[in-house]
Parts: C-alpha cells; sequence; structure tokens
C-alpha cells in the first residue's frame, strides 16, 4: 500500500534535485539572467508605494500549477 506512495516521494525528491542542478549549472554557465521573465509575467501583480511594497504573483504561480501539474501527470502515468 505505502509502495506507491514511496515511489512518487523518491520520483518528485529526484525530480526536485535535478532541477536544483540545471539551475545552479546554468547560473555558473554564465546565463543568470534566462530566468528573470519568470515573476514579471502578465497577470503577476506588483505594487509599490513610499513605505509599501506588494507583490502578488498570479500570473507565475498560475504557470508553474500547470507545469507542476503536467510532470505529475506524466510521472503518474510511468508509475502505473
Amino acid at each position: 500500500m505505502f509502495t506507491d506512495a514511496g515511489k512518487f516521494l523518491v520520483l518528485t525528491g529526484l525530480c526536485a534535485v535535478i532541477f536544483g542542478l540545471l539551475l545552479m549549472a546554468a547560473e555558473k554557465a554564465g546565463t543568470p539572467g534566462w530566468l528573470n521573465w519568470f515573476g514579471n509575467l502578465p497577470l503577476d501583480i506588483r505594487i509599490r508605494k513610499e513605505n509599501f511594497q506588494l507583490f502578488f504573483p498570479v500570473g507565475s504561480s498560475i504557470l508553474l500549477s500547470v507545469l507542476l501539474s503536467l510532470v505529475l501527470f506524466i510521472i503518474n502515468k510511468f508509475i502505473r
């Protein structure tokens, strides 16, 4: 019963580690600005006043949710 959950957690952890290593390698390769667009999408709300800042990343959250849903869907297809 818990073997499926264990497989899922291990695969999710491995994907997170691989993604993190790719991000670190891209930064060391001299391309630190290739991810600057993230957080500046059209639905990201940014309000700056004199003593107040608000950043509400709606567009980035939607994009991240869609990408994670796609990755988890693909992982789920290969596990079963």
